[in-house]
């Protein structure tokens, strides 16, 4: 199954456009997905003392953890769509790499440090005002490595609109067909 995670608070937004590009192309072609919108769901990002507590031993106190922890389980490939906020990912979705992807589900150091996520196709869909080489090193050289492929998550593409807002129409438009055929 497909999961698509949006980390975007505005429902108004290109990021929102973005999502229901992947959704209309997934109704259209019967491909299954489940939507994980991080802003709409309240999730919590914030590591609280008692969560921290757990961590070790893989448990969770938020059900919105052990629910988003159920889906991945069923997940064989990831969208994640965001805006590009101080050069990296909005701090929602870091709190979701931080309190979701836990022990004996995302991962185990038993005998080293093992990926435990079968996740075998994940797209990265971002947007920012300023160039995507800017970038490289927040996204390619951190976050595909050390978030992603470090827990199972693998083969990863990532698409990023830039001059999101001065671009105009055209180029959105453009960016949205893109999105279209690489889902």
């Amino acid at each position: 199954m497909l999961t698509i995670i949006l980390a975007h608070p505005w429902h108004g937004s290109f990021n929102k456009a973005i999502l229901d590009t992947v959704t209309t192309k997934c109704d259209k072609i019967n491909k299954p997905y489940k939507v994980i919108d991080l802003n709409k769901d309240n999730f919590n990002p914030v590591m609280t003392e008692p969560e921290l507590a757990l961590y070790s031993e893989g448990k969770a106190i938020d059900p919105l953890v052990t629910m988003y922890q159920e889906v991945l389980k069923e997940t064989t490939e990831i969208v994640f769509i965001f805006p590009i906020w101080w050069g990296t990912m909005p701090a929602i979705l870091k709190g979701f790499f931080d309190k979701v992807l836990l022990k004996d589900l995302a991962y185990n150091y038993n005998n080293g440090w093992t990926p435990l996520l079968k996740i075998n196709k994940s797209t990265i869909i971002s947007t920012s005002e300023s160039e995507t080489s800017n970038f490289k090193l927040s996204i390619e050289d951190t976050v595909i490595p050390n978030m992603l492929m470090s827990v199972g998550i693998n083969n990863t593409l990532w698409l990023n609109c830039d001059s999101v807002t001065n671009s105009g129409d055209k180029h959105r438009k453009a960016f949205l067909e893109k999105v279209d055929k690489e889902i």
